[in-house]
């Protein structure tokens, strides 16, 4: 049976890299595949790349270095020579059989986009399925692929930071973005089922308060009430003014700052039941969210404690 899904340990060898590379991925769009691969050689032997099964998926590519005179390949024939340039986007169509030469060093991140999500995607949100992404051979210069694909640098980096949560709304954020951008994608207009009622809100606070660590997936919240995963995402926001990860990480804070009122635990200690990864994951997101650095903050706190006492 032949494998598909031009993500993670597929992608490395298509690029003939002599390791798997760093990959995100959810499920959160009707079980479909999305993922995101981080692929980089500085000393590459040169020769054309590997080729994938053919699927009907697409490669959102942004590139991160310079490639000049890149020579690209589609269905067994050369297309196009073109400079690319870092900051840029691409896409391909898996359908065609892309590749291209590799003569010279290139770091890229791969988004992984499956019909199937794309079909999801139109299915949960009423709006009419697409036909085909724009796959022209030319550059783009998308702000908001760049954006979300600095955001997801910082969880390829550090993995066991990246909540399942943060990935899957950044990853449910590029599928509607590239649907949008390059599919002419429209949402259907919501009127009736605009926001949250009170117990799904209150339901969805609780789910996401059982689970600090964040590994309950969008879909998985979203399913309970009722609704799929864009309208549950969205009027989330519309009634806390946060997305559902960001609101967990608030609540962790909140959660840490309750901790750090008591003597006993360690900031280390505190950062594991707070759901954080580590300490240092901690106090880099407690500093940015509070403004100071946890060990201030506790300082100051039973500071406090101590004069009103």
């Amino acid at each position: 049976m032949t494998r598909t899904g031009a993500y993670g340990e597929r992608l490395g060898a298509f690029l003939r890299l002599d390791e798997a590379p760093p990959t995100l991925m959810t499920r959160s769009l009707r079980n479909a595949e999305i993922a995101v691969t981080e692929t980089r050689n500085d000393n590459p032997v040169t020769g054309l790349s590997g080729s994938f099964a053919a699927e009907d998926a697409y490669l959102v590519s942004l590139k991160l270095r310079d490639y000049p005179e890149c020579e690209i390949w589609e269905q067994g024939r050369h297309l196009t020579k073109a400079d690319v340039h870092a900051g840029t986007t691409y896409l391909y169509d898996l359908k065609a059989d892309p590749r291209y030469l590799i003569d010279k060093p290139f770091h890229s991140l791969h988004f992984y986009v499956p019909r199937s999500a794309l079909d999801g995607l139109a299915d949960q949100s009423g709006g009419r399925r697409i036909d085909a992404l724009d796959c022209i051979p030319v550059g783009h210069d998308d702000a908001i692929v760049r954006h979300i694909g600095a955001s997801l640098r910082e969880g390829l980096c550090r993995p066991d930071e990246a909540n399942q949560l943060f990935i899957d709304h950044m990853m449910l954020a590029l599928t509607a973005h590239v649907a949008r951008a390059y599919g002419s994608f429209q949402y259907k207009v919501e009127t009736k089922r605009g926001a949250l009622t009170p117990w799904q809100l209150g339901r969805a606070c609780d789910k996401l308060e059982a689970d600090l660590g964040g590994k309950q997936p969008l879909e998985a919240i979203a399913a309970e009430l009722g609704l799929s995963v864009s309208h549950f995402s969205r009027a989330f926001c519309t009634a806390t003014g946060l997305p559902p990860h960001r609101w967990l990480l608030h609540h962790r804070v909140r959660t840490a700052k309750r901790l750090m009122r008591e003597r006993g635990p360690s900031l280390s200690e505190v950062a594991i039941l707070a759901g954080f990864a580590n300490q240092s994951h901690f106090t880099r997101v407690f500093s940015a969210i509070v403004g100071v650095s946890p060990g201030a903050w506790r300082r100051d706190a039973l500071g406090r404690a101590s004069r009103d006492q």
